[in-house]
């Protein structure tokens, strides 16, 4: 691999550049050292910051970006283009373009028009990811559990206006529950060590009612023992993913969105892939960028670009489905979530005040790939289903305000059973040279 492939393999997978900040411009965390290898370290990098944390910095306008894509050539190639606007792709482009890489990226759609604006709102480090873990003697799992709550800890310092911490109340209707989630999540803080929110805590069935008024007092003919409550991170999703693009562009990525790549560029006597031929959606006109790589950061859609590039590529691509649902505000109290610890298929269900309202989700199934997703019934009842032993007032499916559905790109053999028992960790594979795809992970470690 060249050595412009193997830092980007680096920057995909242990990107540890700074997180987001808002579309008009904002803080940014910087990592704590740069290397001296990076073109990015010294002066540039202290102009670099110093332009991103100014609050009256401008994003170029999309003619400027999309001329510095087309002003590319076979000579004077960018050294990384990214196809994917969402939270994978706009990090890796802004981490690259932080280490001093001229970076381009685009987008087919709009920035976090996919899985990325379509999750949990969480960032977590998996508490059933870790019960798997200890009860499977997963080192993977248990290793994607301590990332993820590194990773949780640094999103919200980094982006404080769009991520906060959030109590999560967890049922119990026997002692038993009550020792076993206690003793659980305290091994979760355990885990998180000095990256710890808050200490979790129990509550009496009267202080749970207290914290929480539509908790059910008596659920499936058990009654209420107490709860346990632990921290997790919440995030505003979409607009935490524009801001790391608005970002790579303050640091001087080229970033396009309704841009699709429609083929690829290669070299005629090596057939490595050298850039892209890109579609501007907008306009209809076409053109050439060229790279000396380019990352396949396109989610659920990264089997369509690898074929691009080798139709016999197999594919890596596992879709699940997740499906969540918006209730009434009044189905869960401001500042405090619900954690349903049992469905039916051994999955859990959240439940969380979002922006006036409630979220509640989410579904883990085998689906098709599809451009825009939608939830079946089936499975926004099966939401329906797993909260309504828990709570005090009717759970109707006509409080059902909206609902919507994410693709997971998870990158496993297609032929599992289910998709509910694989690690979200990423995948970081080079299987045709120039194109070095990224994928699987979760939004909680989008840094790598």
């Amino acid at each position: 691999m060249s050595a412009t492939a193997a830092r980007l393999r680096r920057v995909a997978a242990v990107a540890s550049a700074a997180a987001a900040v808002t579309a008009c411009g904002g803080a940014i965390i910087f990592p704590p050292s740069v290397s001296s290898n990076d073109r990015g370290a010294g002066s540039a990098v202290e102009s670099m910051r110093r332009t991103i944390s100014d609050p009256s910095a401008i994003v170029p306008s999309r003619n400027v970006q999309e001329s510095t894509l087309i002003g590319s050539s076979s000579v004077n190639p960018l050294d990384v283009l990214v196809v994917g606007g969402g939270a994978t792709g706009c990090g890796v482009a802004l981490d690259a373009a932080t280490r001093g890489l001229r970076v381009g990226l685009v987008e087919r759609e709009d920035f976090s028009s996919g899985t990325s604006s379509r999750s949990t709102k969480l960032i977590h480090g998996g508490v059933r990811y870790l019960e798997k873990a200890v009860f499977n003697l997963d080192y993977g799992q248990l290793k994607l559990v301590f990332h993820a709550l590194e990773e949780r800890k640094q999103v919200i310092e980094n982006a404080p206006h769009l991520c906060h911490s959030l109590p999560c109340m967890t049922p119990c209707f026997n002692w038993f529950e009550v020792v076993y989630y206690w003793m659980g999540l305290k091994m979760y803080d355990l885990v998180a060590g000095r990256h710890l929110l808050h200490l979790s805590r129990y509550y009496s069935a009267q202080e749970s009612i207290e914290l929480f008024p539509t908790l059910a007092r008596k659920g499936k003919d058990k009654s209420l023992r107490g709860t346990v409550v632990y921290y997790d991170g919440q995030m505003n999703d979409s607009r935490l993913n524009v801001g790391l693009a608005c970002s790579a562009a303050l640091a001087g990525a080229a970033v396009l969105n309704h841009a699709e790549v429609v083929s690829f560029l290669k070299d005629e006597g090596t057939k490595r892939i050298i850039g892209a031929k890109i579609r501007d959606n907008q306009t209809g006109q076409e053109f050439e960028t060229y790279a000396k790589v380019v990352v396949n950061a396109a989610g659920p859609f990264c089997d369509s670009i690898r074929k691009m590039a080798n139709k016999d590529a197999h594919p890596m691509i596992c879709p699940s489905s997740g499906v969540h649902i918006v209730l009434p505000d009044y189905y869960s109290p401001e500042g405090m979530g619900l954690i349903v610890p049992k469905t039916k298929d051994g999955r859990v269900v959240f439940m969380l005040p979002w922006l006036g309202r409630t979220v509640a989700g989410t579904t883990d199934s085998n689906t098709p790939i599809t451009p825009l997703p939608e939830p079946h019934e089936d499975e926004i009842q099966f939401i329906l289903d797993a909260i309504c032993d828990y709570l005090n007032v009717k759970v109707r499916r006509t409080d059902v305000l909206s609902a919507w559905s994410g693709i997971r790109p998870l990158a496993v053999d297609p032929n599992a059973k289910n998709t509910e028992s694989v690690s979200r960790d990423h995948v970081v594979s080079e299987d045709y040279p120039g194109l070095v795809t990224i994928t699987g992970g979760k939004w909680t470690t989008y840094r790598g």
